[in-house]
């Protein structure tokens, strides 16, 4: 006799294979497998979701979008962002095939789900059986988006979804999944942003100026750790690798590699003490040593403050200075306490005391076979003032390097750029068009695009113009086709030419732009006037 879980499984294959022929139900087995914790796509989304198939029209068709709101942190002097992580959310979720076990799963939970009772929660299942016998299982909608790492202002559309007929009421179904593209786009802006701190203090101070190869390694990834899943540590992992090439974050430098980049490398560390390892030695001198026996002639990094920070500078670092110097790498000092902008300065002046240091040309001190990277308490602000600081105590950039942990893929949340998806046009069921905006009179900055949209650069601006203005031409538009009620081939860049998109493309952009076009603006203004209201655009 077959024990339960044998049988279980037995009975599982033959439903679905009742479902699919053999080669589908081997593509369906490899695809729940990335599911988390085995919850089922058909409900990955919220619950109030389930319902609108019963609260919408009767349509022919539908259309939804998403964008950004404002800048980063409500930043109105710099409205630029990094459009990115659609690619992860289709691949992964999107253009997974249902299954019929997905429904009969999502049955099981919907018939208690409604309040307060656990009653019957109204779901669209006839709707979900039809695609998965009609379109061999994939969720019937069309998906436009930006390439990855394409570089807009806020109010400008990531993505556009299109449903039609029977389908159309699952317009926003998918909503839930990918408005999640707030959390990559959000950490790719914030690390562009820090690359443009630490492009301006190497300016400033640096012989290489703002080209400086050691610009692409001064910003490492520390967050893995203070993530709230590994999923989260690659998504956004992968966004800070998109401006730098240092991360501790190894989830996320295996992923860009080899799914994303074709086995080429993407991310680099170096060897480097933690705590546990300094205070595991005798004396901390004996910890560097063995740092210096093992790595020391590369680069490599030792933690310096586990007892007592200023005592390891003067007299800890002196002691193992001839041994370093006989290996000849280069030595990474790193507080992880205090002060940071302290920290990072009294680091610098011990080793130019210790080591040495050369003017460049510009007049600023770099300092010979050892650097400082401060990794505590460290945001956008904090680097500023860091950079600010060892600049006019006469040190240059080259000197310091940033690690980043929770304020890079922890501490920012849908809010930090606003993010939002909303119906834009319908066609009814009698065949009559209609625009649909969103224009709340208590909070103007809320208000919505209304109909289909394109997007297009005019003077190097992507621009939002309306779709049936004739004014964008289908070469010229930015949102570009990415899933067509099931997955395509070649729509995804790999991550060499995403990396160089954003760089081309950061820097050429206004920091803040009018980018809604004089077409929109009037589509905008006589969808208000319809409603006897002034439109925040023509504000």
């Amino acid at each position: 006799m077959l024990k339960l879980k044998e049988r279980c499984a037995c009975r599982l294959s033959q439903t679905r294979m009742s479902v699919f022929p053999r080669a589908a139900h081997r593509r369906t087995l490899a695809c729940r497998a990335m599911l988390p914790l085995g919850v089922p796509i058909s409900v990955l989304s919220d619950s109030y979701k389930a319902t609108h198939f019963l609260q919408y029209p009767k349509a022919q068709k539908m259309v939804a979008y998403g964008e950004f709101r404002q800048g980063f942190n409500k930043d109105k002097a710099d409205t630029r962002m990094v459009s990115y992580g659609i690619r992860y959310l289709v691949e992964n979720y999107i253009a997974k095939p249902w299954t019929k076990e997905d429904v009969e799963m999502a049955e099981a939970f919907y018939k208690t789900h409604m309040s307060p009772a656990y009653t019957p929660f109204p779901f669209p299942r006839p709707l979900f059986e039809k695609f998965i016998r009609e379109n061999n299982g994939y969720f019937p909608v069309k998906l436009e988006a930006l390439p990855e790492g394409t570089c807009i202002h806020a109010r400008v559309p990531v993505y556009q979804i299109t449903a039609t007929g029977e389908y159309s009421p699952l317009c926003t179904f998918l909503e839930t999944l990918l408005t999640m593209i707030w959390y990559p786009t959000s950490v790719a802006t914030l690390s562009r942003r820090s690359r443009d701190v630490v492009e301006a203090s190497f300016a400033r101070t640096s012989d290489g100026g703002p080209a400086s190869p050691l610009v692409e390694g001064r910003l490492v990834d520390f967050g893995f750790r203070g993530c709230t899943s590994v999923e989260q540590s690659i998504i956004g992992g992968c966004a800070h690798l998109l401006s730098f090439k240092s991360s501790d974050t190894m989830s996320a430098a295996f992923y860009a590699q080899f799914k994303l980049n074709g086995g080429r490398p993407v991310g680099q560390s170096i060897p480097a003490t933690e705590h546990s390892v300094m205070t595991s030695w005798p004396t901390e001198a004996a910890a560097m040593n063995n740092m210096i026996d093992n790595f020391g002639t590369g680069i490599y990094a030792c933690v310096m403050d586990s007892y007592d920070y200023c005592k390891a500078l003067s007299e800890v670092l002196p002691s193992v200075a001839a041994r370093k110097v006989d290996r000849g790498g280069y030595l990474v000092l790193r507080p992880d306490s205090g002060d940071p902008t302290e920290a990072v300065l009294m680091a610098l002046n011990a080793a130019d005391k210790v080591f040495g240091s050369v003017r460049n040309s510009k007049g600023f001190k770099v300092i010979q076979g050892c650097g400082v990277i401060q990794g505590d308490g460290i945001d956008l602000t904090t680097m500023e003032k860091i950079a600010q600081a060892i600049e006019e105590a006469g040190f240059a950039a080259d000197n310091v390097s940033y690690g980043m942990g929770g304020g890079l893929l922890q501490k920012v949340n849908r809010d930090t750029m606003s993010f939002a998806t909303k119906l834009c046009h319908i066609i009814y069921e009698d065949g009559r068009p209609a625009d649909i905006m969103k224009q709340p009179q208590t909070d103007t900055g809320k208000f919505s695009l209304p109909g289909v949209l394109a997007v297009k650069r005019v003077g190097g601006v992507p621009t939002v113009f309306p779709a049936d203005s004739g004014e964008v031409a289908q070469h010229e538009n930015l949102l570009r086709l990415v899933y067509d009620k099931g997955p395509l081939e070649g729509v995804w860049d790999d991550f060499d030419t995403v990396r160089a998109r954003l760089a081309a493309e950061w820097s050429a952009l206004p920091r803040t732009a009018d980018n809604i076009s004089a077409s929109l603006r009037e589509k905008v203004r006589q969808q208000m006037a319809l409603r006897g209201k002034v439109p925040a655009l023509a504000r």
